[in-house]
């Protein structure tokens, strides 16, 4: 028998300090708790944890060192009609775990019922099929690591899966591809930097679990939105292995990228566990203290409430689930030096009764966390359930991914009627949705394509999705993807067709980058990744989903025209600023952003609302950019003219007059199949000249003061 002090009941986990290991779980409804012990051949040593202090059962092992493998199983009552889901022969996972070992093999023992006879309770030991908790060093070498604490109106996010993005990478070594370590290589790092990348959002990296079902098609959880320990890096995206080195690979990925400058925002997924509903197994939070972690039906508490269409939703309304998410958010930062979240189906968490409350508790911790309030916050913001969509309506800390702007912008270039209001109002920063608030443009995480839905090459390249390998007969995945095909539905050889479609990109990308707000890139929309047609590629850990970088030697236009975009939009402030537009007079001085016909006529309300329109140019003002610099400086710049034309044919824009500028010197043009890094020594236009403009492409034109004609 292991000797057995009593500790104390925080903090929550197993916790090393260098002589021994403090094992401490909530749970209320428990009666005992035992901790279990695994040597390296699996075998189990259990030990009773001997006190319980606000229902947290606690107990301290001298002499029990990193890499110690653990589980908790718990005995309480098993009677799901009031909720109570407890059953000791099923090993628990620790809800604090820094670090797992192995995976879920799926067997009926992890279920607490039988497949012929869910009504008959399953004793059979679930440990055997189980993943194991690890103690690990928390130590770290951390060096001069310091947040590079980008603002987020210079901010540049690229959404990426640590897996996915360098498994086919040439130049990563082979063992390191698909890792925390991979995505550290300095060749991944050097890419990110040329297209001007300042934060890379990932996908979810929390412990996660492929679902029974699944698997048993023969397929897996890639996205990974189904998580089941908050605090431990997902161990199959470690290099170095899985008995707590992952926590030390991650740091060390951390420590790279913010030398690069860059910074690591988490996709975290805290509606939602990877236990399912009522007939899922019983893994972790369920058999600790089902009450407690889920949200239960009033009226029959066999039965979760579902507000993400995973089977269960957690339950908020609860202090220590709250205090697990609280708790899990801090540690990403204070001990894994994260710089941000992204929090999926956020609205989930805003459920205090049924309804979407802003001000819930959660928002509440949040505004009032010294550390979680002053890192990046970015929602989405929607769920599943009846009043989901709170796109605009999360609290002022909060930026939002903008899915009005995804769909605004696809309409507008894919030939739209009637979209021109909106469009100006999304590329402008949609004040509309975030000015009453109190917030700014930076509040719009403004993006074209993400994981979910079609990459930027099939968004130009299918009208409908193609899913059939995910196995579901193209069920799944949404039908809403206000794409367009430029004439033929997926790989072409018409040489017309595929120019459309290289220009569409171009002209998505373009509004994208010179858009007030925050742009966000998908990973490989760069250099032109396909999923061939697939919109739902959450279960393909294969080619389907990897980025391939042989992409870049063949599409090395469109990379180098992203790197424009990057390198214009960083040296030119008048694209991101802090404040939105005014479009009003002040002293007589030439308004911040007019809004000009193609004639170079002022836009009357008429020209806003005409059917047919689809063509306008944009004039922003580089010396009426209204917030101050970081040391209260006025900040100036060049002014722009943007003449964009989603028309399918050719139209001539007449630049304006005088008053905006005398001469204009064009920047970049999407009809431009090779463009050039700089345009010509003395390409200089005057005002009031003529210019075609091609259909269906975007031409940026910069102030060109003094410069001769």
């Amino acid at each position: 028998m292991r000797e057995v002090w009593p500790g104390e009941p925080y903090p929550l986990g197993g916790t090393w300090d260098g002589v021994g290991t403090s094992f401490s779980v909530f749970s209320e409804v428990a009666e005992r708790v035992e901790l279990c012990l695994f040597d390296d051949d699996g075998a189990e040593t259990r030990v009773d944890l001997p006190e319980m202090d606000g229902f947290v059962w606690h107990g301290y092992l001298p002499g029990v060192m990193p890499g110690q493998r653990y589980g908790y199983r718990v005995h309480g009552p098993y009677e799901p009609e009031l909720g109570h889901r407890c059953n000791p022969a099923k090993l628990l996972l620790d809800p604090y775990s820094k670090a797992i070992e192995g995976g879920v093999r799926w067997n009926e023992a992890l279920f607490s019922y039988h497949f012929t006879d869910p009504g008959r309770l399953n004793t059979g030991d679930s440990a055997p099929y189980m993943p194991k908790n690890v103690v690990i060093n928390p130590f770290f070498d951390w060096g001069n690591d310091r947040p590079p604490r980008t603002p987020y109106h210079e901010t540049v996010i690229y959404e990426a899966h640590v897996r996915g993005l360098t498994m086919r990478h040439p130049d990563v070594p082979p063992e390191q591809r698909g890792t925390y370590a991979g995505l550290a290589h300095p060749a991944v790092i050097e890419h990110l930097l040329s297209i001007g990348v300042t934060a890379v959002e990932l996908m979810p990296v929390h412990q996660f679990v492929p679902e029974h079902a699944m698997v048993a098609r023969g397929m897996t959880n890639y996205w990974g939105y189904n998580t089941i320990a908050y605090l431990a890096p997902h161990n199959a995206y470690s290099s170095a292995g899985q008995r707590g080195e992952q926590v030390q690979e991650f740091k060390a990925m951390v420590r790279a990228l913010h030398e690069a400058g860059i910074e690591v925002i988490l996709d975290v997924v805290y509606n939602h566990t990877a236990e399912g509903d009522h007939m899922g197994p019983t893994l972790g939070f369920r058999g600790i203290d089902n009450a407690a972690y889920y949200r239960l039906h009033d009226s029959d508490r066999r039965f979760y409430l579902d507000y993400t269409g995973c089977g269960n939703s957690l339950n908020v309304r609860s202090p220590h689930a709250l205090q697990l998410i609280m708790d899990s958010l801090r540690y990403w930062v204070l001990e894994m030096h994260v710089d941000g979240f992204r929090f999926d189906l956020a609205a989930a968490l805003a459920r205090e009764l049924h309804d979407v409350d802003r001000l819930s508790a959660f928002f509440d911790l949040i505004q009032q966390d010294p550390v979680i309030s002053q890192v990046k916050l970015i929602a989405e913001p929607w769920d599943v359930g009846p009043g989901g969509y709170q796109v605009g309506n999360f609290p002022p800390l909060w930026t939002e991914w903008n899915g009005k702007y995804r769909d605004s912008v696809r309409d507008f270039w894919r030939g739209g009627s009637r979209t021109m209001p909106e469009f100006a109002s999304r590329l402008t920063g949609s004040s509309d949705l975030y000015a009453q608030s109190g917030r700014r443009p930076v509040a719009s995480i403004n993006f074209v394509t993400c994981h979910d839905g079609f990459t930027l090459t099939d968004l130009v390249s299918y009208n409908r999705k193609h899913n059939e390998a995910n196995g579901e007969d193209n069920r799944d995945g949404t039908d809403d993807n206000r794409s367009w095909n430029c004439g033929a539905e997926g790989p072409v050889e018409d040489p017309g067709i595929a120019a459309l479609r290289r220009r569409q990109r171009r002209n998505f990308l373009a509004t994208l980058f010179v858009s007030q707000g925050v742009p966000m890139l998908l990973a490989g929309d760069e250099f032109g990744r396909t999923q061939h047609g697939n919109n739902n590629a959450y279960c393909q850990d294969n080619e389907i989903s990897w980025v391939d970088w042989s992409l870049a030697r063949g599409e090395g236009g469109l990379l180098e025209f992203v790197r424009r975009l990057a390198a214009l939009r960083r040296d030119h402030p008048v694209f991101r600023r802090r404040r939105f537009f005014y479009g009003r007079r002040a002293d007589d001085d030439l308004r911040d952003i007019v809004w000009l016909t193609p004639s170079g006529k002022e836009m009357a309300s008429a020209d806003w609302h005409a059917s047919y329109a689809k063509s306008l140019a944009v004039f922003v003002n580089g010396d009426a950019i209204s917030e101050p610099g970081p040391r209260g400086e006025r900040i100036t710049d060049d002014s722009f003219l943007l003449l964009i034309n989603a028309h399918h044919e050719s139209l001539t824009f007449t630049l304006p007059g005088t008053e905006f500028g005398d001469r204009w010197r064009p920047v970049l043009d999407t009809a431009d199949d090779a463009p050039r890094r700089d345009a010509l020594p003395g390409e200089v236009w005057p005002a009031g000249v003529n210019v075609s403009v091609a259909g269906r492409s975007v031409q940026i034109l910069c102030c060109a003061g003094d410069e001769p004609a």
